[in-house]
């Protein structure tokens, strides 16, 4: 098997729907961001082990989640929890780009196509050996280096102030009960998060009138959300 035989199963199940959700999976190579061990695993559909006693996720459940934040080109998007990085890179490749369109004459139609700005995609990880490992391969498409990805090693169960706000935010692990209200706060006006709770993945949008829509999504399963102190990095 490979990436595109992966993205196509995913496609095929109804994970995956979205055009640029699909580019990106077919651009990201899941291959890299686990270890050496497992890489003729790499395009099963089941979670494997990193570091840190930690694992990537399984794809169709990274899929769902991304369908469901609808991440696009020139957004910032907080992604808390991003483990060795694949999850992270899904996204800056989806948002290093805003493009703006303009038909130029109906009679010739054509289309003039102007870089605008890029995306940020605002990656977080408590785990310091994550960190080393995730940092190296998010680099392997250089999207630290051109600035489409910030990594943060610290706690973000109060989100990430001095980066806010945010489009979206996205979590790979799972609260008790509620998620932190501060990653409600550190959103801009009608925005969302996806994020997992126990065993459900939960999609909050804030509303015109600033209240949220929630809706759960049970079924899954999730490494819980850890509150502890900044590590140095």
């Amino acid at each position: 098997m490979n990436k595109n035989i992966l993205t196509q199963e995913l496609i095929d199940s109804g994970y995956l729907k979205t055009q640029r959700i699909i580019d990106a999976f077919k651009n990201i190579d899941r291959a890299d961001f686990i270890l050496e061990k497992y890489k003729n695993e790499a395009y099963e559909n089941y979670p494997l082990p990193i570091l840190g006693s930690q694992t990537i996720s399984q794809p169709l459940t990274v899929a769902f989640m991304l369908e469901l934040l609808d991440p696009k080109p020139g957004e910032k998007i907080l992604d808390i929890g991003a483990g060795s990085g694949w999850q992270s890179s899904l996204l800056a490749y989806i948002v290093k780009k805003f493009q703006i369109q303009n038909s130029k004459s109906q009679i010739n139609s054509k289309i003039e196509v102007q870089n605008s700005k890029h995306g940020l995609v605002v990656a977080v990880e408590r785990i310091k050996e994550l960190c080393d490992f995730a940092k190296t391969n998010i680099e392997k498409y250089k999207f630290i280096s051109n600035g489409i990805v910030k990594f943060y090693c610290e706690d973000a169960t109060a989100g990430l102030p001095p980066e806010g706000p945010f489009d979206k935010i996205i979590a790979a692990a799972a609260a008790s009960r509620e998620i932190p209200e501060e990653w409600k706060n550190q959103l801009k006006p009608g925005g969302k998060i996806v994020a997992p709770i126990n065993g459900s993945i939960w999609l909050f949008e804030e509303t015109l009138t600033e209240e949220w829509n929630e809706k759960e999504f049970p079924g899954f399963s999730f490494v819980p959300l850890v509150n502890n102190r900044p590590v140095a990095y």
